[in-house]
């Protein structure tokens, strides 16, 4: 199967919809020899942050002398994204012999997997082949019916936060979505939470308490950070006295790296040998995509996939931290589930004008409703049916007005924007 004819397979898989419960994932696993069982694995869930702590922690893991797995959705650029090596991508080469590998299985089954359960079988198959120490796997949604719930001894278990997103799937109140999240927690294997919310950790607690699973929070007295210490260079943090450096921005990524410097506390306490001269490294040379993320300086353009309330609310923290009382330009494309009228919201006096674009999706929401919603609401906002003239446009005006602009929205865009910008 070349990667063409993974495409075509994946795209098939895809029309399957998304069908909650573990039972074909755990069917198509068996088939396969149950690669899930053949490597330690840090399992991720969280509202937000799980993407950055996985970057995070997989550098630092590498940086350590480990072969490090890790397995990530949605993907950002490109299908192979989902699936990393020492941090790095696959090769559209090794991801095609992966699923022509369990195409066939797949058929074979009376109930055919979806597309999330393949590419999640496809993950733990990669690890076992690459010879993976340990691998850094995230949830998809959720966490006890998610796909990649069938590690039954992870080294650790990780709950980032608890917002809330996915209402349909999850639940309206954060109890609800607690209940799912902690659905991770396995029997006797330890669990770390790094949330604020008092009704998920209540949840999670009791759900750890009930597993025999010991229960790690932030111990905050060892860490500090100022506003001085976020700038669009990248993040500092005092950790025990050290200063650390992260090149990744957004006034969320101190929490996320003491989610990080406390998880990894815990990996020592287990077995695993890293060495504070790796913690340093592999903070310091840490890459991620979509986060805060600088595209351009000459104009200012920035990338940050905040598509959630807690998310949007992060956004609007980072733009007064970085540029003060200036004002920005937006450039916004989502998902039509999404509470898309929170941009104009929470980031309307933070912004001149917005330019709304169709992400290419199925589920995206049409520019033109987007535009009249933001605008309704008091953000001046203008809709474009071609992505490229929208990016096109709002980078023009940045320029002409010497502001910088922010891209948000849905993580699927980012390939998108990133190729327009290229373009122009």
């Amino acid at each position: 199967m070349n990667f063409t004819e993974a495409l075509e397979y994946m795209k098939k898989a895809a029309e399957r919809g998304s069908v909650l419960g573990l039972e074909r994932i755990t069917e198509l696993l068996r088939i396969m020899g149950d690669p899930q069982d053949r490597v330690k694995t840090v399992h991720i869930s969280g509202t937000n942050g799980k993407g950055s702590f996985g970057a995070m922690l997989t550098s630092v893991l590498k940086s350590a002398g480990y072969i490090v797995g890790g397995f990530s959705s949605p993907a950002i650029t490109k299908i192979t994204d989902s699936f990393r090596i020492g941090g790095e991508e696959i090769s559209e080469q090794e991801f095609a012999d992966l699923i022509g590998d369990i195409a066939p299985l797949c058929e074979s089954m009376d109930e055919k997997p979806t597309e999330f359960e393949v590419l999640t079988a496809a993950a733990f198959e990669l690890f076992v082949r690459r010879g993976c120490d340990i691998a850094v796997v995230e949830c998809g949604m959720g966490g006890d019916l998610d796909s990649t719930n069938v590690i039954k001894a992870p080294l650790l278990s990780v709950i980032t936060n608890v917002q809330k997103d996915h209402s349909a799937f999850l639940g309206d109140t954060i109890g609800e979505i607690a209940s799912h999240k902690a659905g991770i927690i396995k029997q006797g294997r330890p669990v770390y939470f790094g949330g604020d919310s008092e009704e998920a950790y209540e949840i999670i607690a009791d759900a750890a308490k009930k597993a025999g699973a010991e229960l790690f929070i932030p111990d905050y007295s060892r860490f500090s950070w100022t506003d001085e210490c976020c700038t669009t260079e990248g993040t500092d943090i005092t950790y025990m006295g050290e200063r650390l450096h992260i090149p990744l921005l957004g006034t969320y990524q101190p929490e996320n790296a003491v989610n990080v410097l406390s998880c990894i506390g815990i990996l020592r306490k287990n077995g695993l040998d890293i060495p504070d001269s790796a913690v340093r490294e592999g903070l310091a040379n840490v890459k991620w995509h979509g986060r805060f993320e600088v595209l351009s300086r000459e104009p200012l353009i920035i990338y940050d996939g905040a598509h959630n309330p807690d998310g949007i609310r992060c956004a609007a923290d980072s733009i007064r931290r970085y540029f003060g009382g200036s004002k920005v330009a937006l450039l916004i494309g989502v998902m039509a589930d999404k509470e898309y009228g929170l941009y104009a919201d929470m980031l309307g006096e933070l912004a001149e004008t917005a330019f709304a674009v169709t992400p290419d999706n199925p589920r995206s929401l049409d520019s033109a409703v987007l535009a009249e919603a933001l605008t309704e609401r008091g953000l001046p906002s203008t809709a474009f049916t071609d992505l490229v003239q929208g990016v096109a446009a709002a980078r023009d005006y940045a320029a002409a007005h010497g502001i910088p602009l922010i891209a948000l929205g849905s993580l699927y865009m980012y390939r998108q924007v990133t190729e327009a910008l290229d373009s122009i």
